[in-house]
């Protein structure tokens, strides 16, 4: 359905300053919603687009779902959009799934049970040195030089899954976001060999009562410490500010 209406005329606008959201947007979360709790009615509810419920804390399971994650390039006619939906218990999650159809992707995990793209199964690089690490950014500060940039898409679920894959080897962001952004592609990375922890090091977890994370850091193993050390300072001093 989404990917049939990629490209198509449809109305679109901005619910808050620099955050857009389309009827596309609005039409799959209802969908969504009416299969998985088809699946799973027992489950909460959390997802970008419907407004959120107290009630889904009473609940050990918890669906997680971003109809469109990567909207801007989803409307401006680029590939970087995935549908994400994961399942999570106790705070934990379950299963992850990535569709991302202008990119002829489809990712899933299960805890456990390792990460696949396409059928395949994936794992991280084996870069073991953070000089040299291929980042999605369009850019980097000057204090990270010494990395190296690869494409970034607009997705930043589609962005961890490329740890997942080998195709880059850190993931960082330093700000607050919601658990629905990163539930199932973390699933995914973690499944596929990566150490995927919040900002500042910690575990994530999920059913939180704001709904939200301080950031994420999904990097190969050998490289998790010494890029956590460097974006230490930084991290703090964002987590102030917030």
């Amino acid at each position: 359905m989404v990917h049939g209406r990629w490209g198509s005329e449809y109305r679109r606008w901005e619910k808050l300053p620099g955050h857009i959201v389309c009827e596309v947007d609005l039409e799959a979360d209802a969908a969504l919603r009416e299969r998985l709790t088809a699946i799973d009615p027992e489950a909460g509810w959390l997802s970008e687009e419907t407004a959120d419920s107290a009630e889904r804390l009473t609940r050990t399971r918890l669906w997680l779902v971003d109809p469109i994650d990567g909207t801007r390039d989803f409307v401006r006619g680029r590939p970087g959009w995935c549908i994400s939906v994961a399942l999570a218990g106790g705070g934990r999650p379950i299963l992850g799934v990535l569709d991302a159809p202008a990119r002829s992707e489809h990712w899933r995990a299960e805890a456990g049970g390792g990460a696949w793209r396409n059928g395949e199964r994936v794992g991280v690089s084996d870069r073991t040195e953070l000089t040299g690490a291929r980042v999605p950014a369009d850019q980097l500060p000057r204090a990270d030089a010494d990395l190296v940039t690869v494409t970034k898409p607009n997705s930043i679920a589609l962005r961890i899954a490329m740890v997942a894959a080998g195709e880059a080897d850190l993931l960082a962001s330093m700000r607050w976001g919601n658990e629905w952004d990163i539930a199932a592609a973390a699933l995914i990375a973690a499944e596929a060999g990566a150490t995927v922890t919040d900002a500042r090091g910690h575990p994530l977890r999920y059913n939180s009562t704001r709904g939200e994370a301080f950031g994420v850091l999904a990097t190969t193993p050998a490289i998790h410490g010494a890029a956590l050390a460097r974006l230490r300072d930084r991290a703090s001093a964002a987590f102030v500010r917030s």
